[in-house]
């Protein structure tokens, strides 16, 4: 592909993850056969052309995304480093929930380039984000304990109503509502300047400072007094005993006695949290950190209280995830050449990294994905932005496709590789034909024999498993749906 050439992905092919809004082709008025036969052998070839000129590399973001997910839940046990960050801090699988939010603000801009019907396009963001809050109740509010346990069901007075869906939710509602409200203030061209596209949609842009406000005076104004839960494991020495966590301050941002907590405590009510946070690998927890290992002596009693990493204070901070995405997708519709869209992508990832890395080093802000704090939006968004833009440069500038094909057919049908491969139904399907005891099944026993006796090491042959029989396995099923036209969309 050469340089400069443009790749006009908004008006290029409809692809399963883009979530466009359809409209219907007006009809045509009077004329003779001959014109209206020619206008449509017009219409193919342009279809054509523009199905050539798809950009290739949101689908390999979004398949990467996907990847990043499979290999940090099921490898993470085994690599603990690579897992979430205790606390402070920032490790592979904690770019993982940004990377889907900013995606998802990508694609927003092209589903809702064009709004014709504002009440249809209400209409279909409600639905599809309704059916993204039932999955993800489904999926992580205790109902599914897939893929390791074969039962279901949820006992309702513990139930989990926040997730990874459910955030995505929220983020995709609003995001897309000020998308789909601003369609007559929205400009069809910007004009030049390095601001130009900033200002033609400041409506965006307001939204995001709206969370940004509410958020930060919440984070660091709310008063948040002592608490007390019990704690519940069973066989667990400490189980069924009450403790209290000591707080009565403000601005706190440390584990026990933020405001994301407290908020979350009020608005859900604890049995209603996260029961396994990863503070519990911290150093105030434990020696071993940031490995899992045995609960120190004198570790305070939030270690083992639950906390809600998807909460409702740090979901509204994470509309600015999908602030930052929307916005990539606004340059990639407005700017024409490789050359412009890679300056203004470029320019804004480095300049998120470098306030990130200002607030966490001076301690202003430190980068911190339980809490979604603003320095870690910015760090995880401009990481987006420059992994977006090398994915371009190499895909769609280069024409260096074919090595990232698997990624690709992942992100096109990223919904049911997430559903059935991240959130472990197939394997629970699988697992689910066992010999004598549910421990002795298929995916056990690949594990073991195939994995960890052939090279010896259980945490090698755990990380060799997941990239061989999961991500591979589901970049080659990808990849036949997507030759037989099948893909799973919201």
């Amino acid at each position: 592909m050469e340089k400069g050439q443009e790749i006009a992905a908004s008006d290029g092919e409809k692809g399963p993850e883009q979530h466009a809004i359809d409209v219907g082709h007006a009809e045509h008025g009077d004329g003779k056969g001959e014109d209206i036969e020619k206008e449509r052998v017009a219409v193919a070839e342009d279809v054509q052309k523009k199905k050539s000129r798809r950009v290739a590399a949101l689908d390999a973001f979004r398949g990467l995304t996907i990847v990043l997910m499979i290999l940090v839940d099921d490898a993470g046990g085994a690599y603990e480093r690579i897992d979430h960050s205790p606390w402070n801090g920032c490790t592979l699988a904690d770019f993982v929930l940004p990377f889907f939010l900013f995606i998802v603000g990508v694609a927003i801009a092209f589903a809702l380039k064009r709004v014709p019907n504002i009440g249809a396009a209400v209409k279909k963001i409600t639905i599809r984000t309704l059916k993204m809050l039932f999955w993800g109740v489904l999926l992580q509010g205790g109902y599914s304990h897939a893929p390791d346990d074969l039962s279901y069901g949820v006992d309702m007075k513990k139930i989990r109503w926040m997730g990874i869906l459910q955030r995505i939710a929220l983020v995709y509602f609003i995001v897309a509502l000020i998308e789909a409200f601003t369609v007559k203030v929205r400009p069809t061209t910007v004009r030049s300047g390095p601001y130009a596209i900033f200002n033609a949609y400041r409506w965006q842009w307001l939204g995001g400072f709206i969370a940004f406000v509410i958020y930060m005076v919440t984070t660091f104004s709310l008063y948040v007094p002592d608490w007390s839960f019990v704690y519940h494991n069973d066989g667990d020495i400490n189980d069924g005993k009450q403790f209290t966590v000591k707080c009565g301050v403000r601005a706190s941002l440390e584990q026990a006695c933020n405001a994301v907590g407290y908020v979350d405590r009020q608005v859900w009510g604890i049995n209603h949290l996260y029961t396994q946070p990863v503070w519990i690998r911290s150093k105030d927890c434990t020696s071993s950190s940031p490995n899992m290992g045995p609960l120190r002596a004198d570790a305070p009693a939030w270690c083992l209280a639950p906390f809600e990493p998807e909460g409702l204070l740090s979901s509204i901070s994470s509309v600015l995830s999908g602030t930052i995405g929307i916005h990539y997708g606004h340059v990639l519709i407005h700017f024409k050449t490789h050359k412009e869209r890679l300056k203004h992508w470029l320019l804004m990832g480095f300049s998120l990294l470098v306030v990130a890395i200002i607030l966490h080093f001076t301690n202003a802000i430190p980068i911190n994905k339980q809490l979604y704090s603003f320095s870690y939006v910015c760090f995880t968004g401009g990481a987006a932005g420059i992994v977006l833009s090398a994915f371009y440069i190499l895909i769609d500038v280069w024409g260096l496709r074919t090595p990232f094909l698997f990624l690709e057919w992942i992100g096109m049908n990223a919904m049911l590789v997430f559903v059935l491969g991240a959130q472990g139904i197939l394997a629970a399907f699988v697992n689910g034909w066992y010999y004598e005891s549910e421990d002795n099944n298929l995916v056990n026993w690949i594990v073991k024999h195939v994995f960890v006796n052939v090279w010896h090491s259980q945490r090698l042959g755990t990380l060799l498993y997941v990239i061989f029989c999961e991500i591979v396995f589901w970049g080659v099923a990808a990849g036949v749906l997507h030759k037989l036209g099948i893909y799973w969309k919201l």
